[in-house]
């Protein structure tokens, strides 16, 4: 199971709206980081109403607790907070710029495959190839030791509606 994250450079490109569920002494934090809404009991509350309209949500591990019942909520959402993306930490603020200034997650699928966005058909060509490199970089250091053979076996880049690009994998070891 290939896991992680990166902070792409360049950023995604989409205004990333992020729920920070911290207790009140936290809140001044979150709110300077940037955070679109703060706060804990009351959007706890709304969210088993139903209310999901967040990207990503950052908390600290004292309120894991509380946001646990609402694992069916968000875990089928992709919202659900996890210390290994870094969205569960005591250090709020910096969690907060990090997701706004481009920290992206990605995951195989079933099929061993990695969808990540990397960024907008607005960018120029050096800011889409830097923000690759970081991801595929990125990639090629989580191979573990015991792997044989090949790791990466093909890269392709697409926009969302496009036939894809297929980049030469010797290229990029």
């Amino acid at each position: 199971m290939v896991r992680g994250v990166v902070s792409l450079p360049h950023g995604t490109g989409k205004d990333v709206k992020v729920l920070a569920l911290v207790t009140p002494d936290k809140e001044a934090e979150a709110k300077a980081a940037g955070a679109d809404y703060v706060g804990l009991d009351e959007y706890l509350q709304k969210i088993k109403e139903g209310w999901t309209d967040v990207d990503v949500i950052v908390t600290m591990p004292a309120v894991m607790g509380k946001l646990g019942p609402l694992g069916r909520v968000l875990g089928p959402r992709g919202l659900m907070p996890n210390p290994k993306s870094g969205t569960v930490t005591m250090e709020i603020g910096k969690a907060v710029t990090e997701v706004k200034a481009g920290k992206i997650d990605f995951k195989v699928d079933k099929y061993g495959i990695i969808h990540a966005g990397i960024g907008k058909v607005s960018f120029d060509a050096a800011k889409i190839k830097e923000n690759a490199q970081e991801l595929i970089q990125t990639l090629i250091k989580m191979k573990p030791t015991a792997a044989k053979g090949t790791y990466v076996k093909s890269i392709y880049l697409s926009s969302t509606m496009s036939p894809g690009i297929a980049i030469d994998t010797k290229s990029v070891n």
